[in-house]
């Protein structure tokens, strides 16, 4: 298995990406600290899930916006299995409204949860990892990070933030064998996405040059490489798993 012995952090653990990430590691090896806010239950089922196939998780709830508790959400993994090692910063939520409509109070929520929280948790996870020289974070970032999307000022200036955050990241921690990288899903049949119209739905299968959404194990698989060694060399980077959507 490519993560045997590991042991990561997964936020958003409860959502369509998150579940699929936690997952995928897990299968590989690793043991996860699922990383929740609300919904115990789903978070409860999915550490259920991956006793079934073999693994091992805990479900850790944590309001990452808040410091106290994304340190609370890495310590939980010292606290259960001695380390950490992966850490996924995959929780974001979407307030989406053209800017001339936009409250301040959904910028404030959706930078504090996707950029803010990034910080918080990142900050907290890579004192352990420096400590034993090996790490790897691995940021969920989007494809409207770097394309923007109209109605989405808020969640595209977040995920840019995200991109920004890994590559400046990557080099501060580089020279310590710990990878930061970024992957930057597309259109996935996951989550967001679930409440759109046909007519949406159509609207970005036209953009994509592969003709369909994307999987959220497609997504996972990603992160699971950027998590083994055999990504060791590769660091500061954005990884778009999008179907060609963003190519050049």
């Amino acid at each position: 298995m490519l993560l045997a012995n590991r042991v990561a952090v997964v936020t958003g653990a409860t959502g369509g990406l998150g579940r699929s990430i936690a997952l995928a590691l897990a299968r590989e090896g690793a043991r996860v600290i699922l990383g929740y806010s609300r919904n115990a239950q789903a978070a409860e089922e999915l550490a259920a899930a991956i006793a079934a196939q073999g693994g091992e998780a805990r479900a850790v709830r944590a309001d990452i916006t808040r410091a106290e508790e994304a340190e609370a959400l890495t310590e939980a993994a010292l606290t259960a299995f001695g380390r950490l090692d992966i850490l996924v910063n995959n929780a974001g939520i979407a307030r989406d409204s053209l800017l001339l409509r936009m409250k301040e109070s959904e910028w404030d929520e959706v930078l504090d949860t996707n950029l803010k929280g990034v910080f918080l948790v990142t900050r907290a996870a890579v004192r352990p990892m420096v400590k034993q020289r090996w790490g790897r974070v691995i940021n969920i970032a989007s494809v409207v990070g770097l394309t923007g999307n109209a109605g989405q000022v808020n969640y595209s200036a977040a995920k840019a933030g995200v991109i920004g955050f890994t590559k400046a990241l990557a080099r501060e921690l580089a020279s310590r064998n710990i990878t930061v990288n970024a992957v930057a899903p597309g259109a996935i049949d996951a989550g967001m996405l679930h409440s759109l119209s046909e007519e949406q739905r159509q609207a970005f299968l036209s953009a994509i040059p592969a003709g369909r959404l994307g999987r959220p194990e497609e997504v996972a698989a990603a992160v699971v490489f950027l998590a083994s060694e055999a990504a060791g060399y590769i660091t500061g980077q954005t990884l778009a798993v999008d179907g060609g959507m963003t190519m050049h």
